[in-house]
């Protein structure tokens, strides 16, 4: 007869509004369907960023080299990069293009590490 307050306070607690490391355990499966879904889309727009570099390699390279171009704009378009982190992460591309030259798959996590 004591376990039931003792189990009712155990789920009333976990609707509490303090911060915790996993949030409320009721709402874990909801979270679960919404990542899942998050993660699609993200997959999904990363293999189109990839066969966009895999077509477009030596323009992407001239782009970068130039400090942008209409081939990088559309990389960073099927990315989802916003604009006002183009120009800044074009410079930081340039420092490593030697790598980007050699590499598609570092060019690809470049274009998608500032994706939204």
């Amino acid at each position: 007869m004591r376990k039931y307050p003792f189990v009712f306070l155990t789920l009333l607690s976990a609707c509490s509004t303090e911060a915790n490391h996993i949030g409320n355990p009721l709402l874990l499966p909801i979270h679960a369907v919404g990542n899942a879904v998050s993660n699609a889309t993200y997959g999904q727009r990363r293999g189109q960023v990839e066969v966009f570099v895999k077509t477009n390699h030596p323009a992407l390279i001239t782009d970068i080299r130039a400090g942008g171009g209409v081939t990088l704009t559309e990389a960073f378009d099927i990315a989802n990069v916003p604009p006002a982190a183009r120009a800044p992460h074009t410079l930081q591309m340039q420092s490593d293009l030697a790598l980007y030259t050699n590499n598609l798959g570092a060019l690809v996590v470049a274009i998608m590490v500032v994706s939204n």
